[in-house]
């Protein structure tokens, strides 16, 4: 059901941003033409740019993981963390609904943690990200907010950093009362009324997790976790600026950070396969706050940056899988590892039952 659920989510989400980007003859036309007048002699230096900020990118979202799993007494060299965070980003772009989400955790098995709590350190992470890019949203938008404004602006900027703000809250809670904190969201949820017998497996996977929020007392490691964090988004809002001046989009710097943190927000949602469809549309939507006309289908600024937005997706999908196709192939990590982490982590077994942290096969 929880599939199934998922995966009707994330096809939604695609038939919905396809809906939203797809080009009719016209615009097709124009499309073409906004790709016929890349001069490579001209573009090269740019791509070469974003490529080099994607290395960056890369290495700190991988490495600055360290930091988090530190205070849980786990320690992995940068080779096997780069291969493991390189096969998990891969997944988390192949697979629907953020499912691939689950892989990382479950690839450290052999590491002296469990999944649960290493699960725990990728919720950390993607707070913390949240929180990065909701403010980093709110306050770009607070700049460009202006009578002619979209309505959908300030209303996307306080709701997401709403929801980021209390995931935060419930993560400071949890480290002070775990015990009280999970049993009072799990009553609010009705969830023990309804299904008792899932919520004691939910409750006790929760209590498990909370172990990897263990960072945020480790004021050290939280330190460079964010220090990590902050050059690893300002590359990736760098790279966004960069490419968009090879497409010669007049677009700010800052304006590269909003749409960089629109994304970011957009992502978050159940995501289409591939982010297709949905990755481009809310690259067009952040474009169109600095450069009005963006969304007029009929318009070259359109064919422009719908072409800047197709290019920088299929970079990064490029990058990711071919990244993750070289952590498989590195001696860290296999296939019958990634088939093994992603049963694991799908597995309904509670903490403390032996299947739940058995050693993988091999």
């Amino acid at each position: 059901m929880k599939l199934a659920i998922n995966l009707f989510l994330s096809l939604g989400m695609l038939a919905l941003c396809l809906w939203l980007v797809w080009p009719g003859a016209t615009e097709r036309h124009e499309l073409g033409e906004a790709f016929s007048r890349l001069e490579w002699g001209a573009f090269a230096p740019y791509l070469a740019a974003y490529i080099g900020l994607q290395v960056v990118v890369h290495v700190c979202r991988s490495l600055r993981w360290n930091h988090l799993l530190a205070p849980l007494g786990v320690k992995v060299p940068a080779g096997p963390l780069l291969a493991i965070s390189s096969v998990g980003f891969m997944m988390i772009l192949a697979l629907p609904a953020r499912l691939g989400e689950f892989v990382r955790p479950g690839l450290l098995r052999r590491r002296g943690i469990s999944a649960s709590a290493a699960l725990g350190t990728v919720a950390v992470e993607r707070i913390v990200d949240g929180l990065l890019i909701s403010l980093l949203v709110f306050g770009t938008f607070v700049a460009v907010k202006g009578p002619d404004s979209p309505g959908w602006m300030m209303p996307t900027a306080y709701t997401a950093l709403g929801v980021f703000s209390g995931a935060l809250v419930f993560i400071v809670f949890a480290m002070w009362r775990p015990e009280k904190t999970v049993s009072f969201c799990m009553k609010m949820s009705l969830l023990p009324r309804l299904a008792p017998r899932i919520a004691a497996v939910i409750e006790a996977k929760v209590l498990d997790m909370i172990r990897g929020f263990a960072v945020l007392k480790d004021g050290k490691q939280l330190a460079a976790f964010l220090v990590w964090s902050v050059i690893y988004w300002g590359a990736n809002g760098l790279g966004v600026w960069v490419l968009a001046r090879a497409f010669g989009l007049e677009l700010s710097l800052v304006g590269g950070f909003a749409v960089m943190g629109l994304v970011g927000v957009g992502i978050s949602l159940p995501n289409s396969p591939g982010l297709v469809g949905q990755f481009q549309w809310f690259t067009l939507l952040g474009l169109s706050l600095y450069l009005p006309g963006v969304m007029e289908k009929t318009s070259e600024l359109h064919a422009q940056a719908l072409a800047y937005a197709i290019t920088q997706h299929l970079l990064q999908v490029i990058w990711y899988v071919g990244m993750g196709i070289l952590g498989v192939a590195s001696p860290w990590v296999s296939w019958a590892d990634l088939r093994v982490a992603r049963q694991k982590m799908a597995s309904d077994a509670p903490p403390g039952d032996d299947r739940a942290d058995a050693p993988a096969p091999g």
